[in-house]
C-alpha cells in the first residue's frame, strides 16, 4: 500500500474513517504488545526504577527558594521535548517499543521526568553562561552518544531515519534557548517591579 506521500491526485485517497480504523487497530496492537512483551520486563523495571530515582534525587537537590523559576524552566524543556518527540514518532524517525505507559506515543518517563530534571539540575547549579554551556555540551554528548545508544541497545528506543549526531545539537540548542528565555523573562519581571 503506498504511503500518503506517494498517492497522486488521481489515485484512491484514504478516507478519514479508514485512518481512524487503522488507528484503532494500531492502538489495540500497541496495548497487546505492552501487556505481553513490555509490562514487568527488564526494560519496564529499568524505566520505573530510573524514573523514581531521578525524581527522588531531584527532590533532594532542588533549590526550593527558586522553585517557580526552576520548575518553569523544566516544564518548558519537557513540553518542547514532548512536542519534538511526537513529531519524530509521527514521521517514523524513531519509536519506543518499551515504556511504562502504552497509551501515549512519546515515552513520558524520559521526556517528562528524566530529561527535564537533568536540565533543571544543570540550570540550578551552573549560573554563568560559560559554565552552563560547557556542562550542557557534555550533557548533550552523553544524551546523544551514550544514553540514546544504550536505550537503543536495550530496545527501549529504536531509530529508523535518524542518527545520534542529529540529537546532539538539538539537546544543546534546547538548553541554551530555555536558559536565554528564562533569563529574559526574569529580567523583564525585575525591570517592571523596579
Amino acid at each position: 500500500m503506498p504511503s500518503l506521500f506517494q498517492l497522486s491526485a488521481t489515485s484512491n485517497k484514504p478516507s478519514w474513517n479508514e485512518i481512524i480504523d487503522l488507528r484503532i487497530e494500531i492502538r489495540d496492537m500497541v496495548i497487546d504488545y505492552w501487556l505481553y512483551d513490555t509490562l514487568f520486563s527488564f526494560n519496564w523495571w529499568f524505566l520505573l526504577i530510573t524514573t523514581i530515582a531521578t525524581f527522588v534525587i531531584w527532590l533532594i537537590v532542588l533549590d526550593k527558594s527558586r522553585l517557580l523559576e526552576i520548575m518553569t524552566f523544566g516544564l518548558l524543556i519537557g513540553t518542547i521535548v514532548f512536542v519534538l518527540d511526537t513529531i519524530g514518532i509521527t514521521l517514523v524517525l524513531w519509536s519506543y517499543p518499551d515504556k511504562l505507559i502504552p497509551l501515549i506515543p512519546p515515552i513520558l518517563e524520559i521526556h517528562k521526568i528524566h530529561i527535564p530534571i537533568i536540565y533543571m539540575i544543570i540550570y540550578q547549579y551552573f549560573h554563568s553562561w560559560k559554565t552552563y554551556s560547557i556542562v550542557l555540551v557534555i550533557t548533550s554528548a552523553i544524551f546523544a552518544f551514550v544514553l540514546e545508544p544504550i536505550t537503543n541497545w536495550l530496545g527501549i528506543y529504536e531509530i529508523y531515519h535518524w542518527k545520534y549526531t542529529y540529537s546532539f545539537p538539538i539537546y544543546f540548542i534546547l538548553g541554551v534557548w530555555m536558559k536565554w528565555t528564562i533569563t529574559k523573562v526574569i529580567r523583564l519581571e525585575k525591570s517592571r517591579k523596579g
